[in-house]
């Protein structure tokens, strides 16, 4: 009898435990919850922490995250609007708003991406059928740093960005959350995560790049070439105009000490007799060593001042 009690209490002790652990659950800060009975919801989302209960094994408690989730979509080839074929690939961030709508509408996670693979891929595929290629890769006009007319022509060759890539982006963001406004989810961030040119437009666009930059080389170098020769022609300009005033200035210099030369000759002749002939006799001397050597012969005349000179030395 005892035996009986003790296993009926044991039983009831066991049932007790399935029913709490069946009715009763725990909701996280990053958990909301929607209850469903028949896999039908009933009353309102679960959206504060803490210890809730149910009805056992007639309800269930479907979790559903309350953070930021991502959304990454894939590369898709994607027309613009000035029919350049471009590869795009985007990501977002989302946030389920309204657990018991979400459910209805979605039922779970699964289901709310693919929901958003199909609204966030038409919203792209549209906005950048809508603009031109440029529009989607700049978010603004550009202006170049450095002076000169290189940066003009640069500046000259950038397109006018009237709408640009931010502005896209906010455009996506909001038409995508018109479309799942009714889903219980919103859209809280959207970027395009890169751009890539289709393989034969990323050559047109090489292409012409390369020949813009060949094209502003060109008319660089020809403007360099052009100042290297002006200054080359200035500096030959001041080159020989220093060289004909050291000329000048060196042949007053020589005329002067000539002058002064001559004016001491000049009043060394004049002091007396004596000392003019030593004057005669030391130019004669000075022309003789600077007209003759040993293998010199010369024929003089009798009256010839060095054949006096000569003469007397003998």
């Amino acid at each position: 009898m005892k035996n009986n009690k003790l296993i009926l209490y044991l039983a009831i002790i066991v049932l007790a435990l399935i029913l709490i652990a069946q009715s009763a659950f725990i909701v996280q800060e990053t958990e909301q919850v929607v209850i469903t009975q028949f896999g039908k919801p009933v009353g309102n989302a679960i959206t504060t922490p803490g210890l809730k209960f149910k009805t056992p094994f007639i309800q269930k408690a479907n979790f559903f995250e309350k953070r930021y989730m991502e959304w990454d979509g894939d590369p898709n080839l994607v027309p613009t609007k000035d029919k350049m074929f471009i590869f795009v690939d985007s990501y977002a961030r989302w946030q389920i708003t309204d657990p018991l709508q979400f459910f209805k509408r979605l039922t779970n996670e699964r289901g709310a991406q693919s929901r958003l693979d199909d609204i966030i891929d038409g919203e792209t595929r549209d906005h950048v059928a809508a603009h031109n290629l440029v529009e989607t890769v700049r978010s603004s006009n550009r202006v170049p740093v450095s002076s000169g007319a290189v940066s003009e022509e640069i500046g000259d060759s950038l397109a006018n960005i009237t709408v640009g890539r931010e502005k896209i982006q906010r455009m996506i963001l909001k038409s995508s959350n018109e479309k799942a406004k009714d889903l219980g989810i919103e859209i809280l961030d959207f970027r395009f995560k890169r751009i890539t040119y289709e393989e034969k437009v990323r050559e047109q666009v090489y292409n012409r790049m390369n020949s813009e930059r060949y094209r502003i080389a060109d008319k660089s170098r020809s403007e360099g070439q052009g100042e290297a020769s002006k200054i080359n022609g200035e500096k030959e300009r001041e080159l020989k105009s220093i060289q004909s005033l050291a000329f000048k200035e060196a042949e007053e210099i020589m005329g002067r000490a000539d002058a002064e030369a001559a004016a001491i000759y000049a009043a060394a002749y004049d002091r007396s007799s004596s000392s003019r002939e030593l004057y005669a006799f030391i130019k004669s001397m000075e022309t003789f060593q600077k007209t003759f050597d040993d293998q010199t012969s010369v024929i003089l005349s009798t009256d010839s001042e060095l054949y006096k000179y000569l003469k007397s030395m003998k």
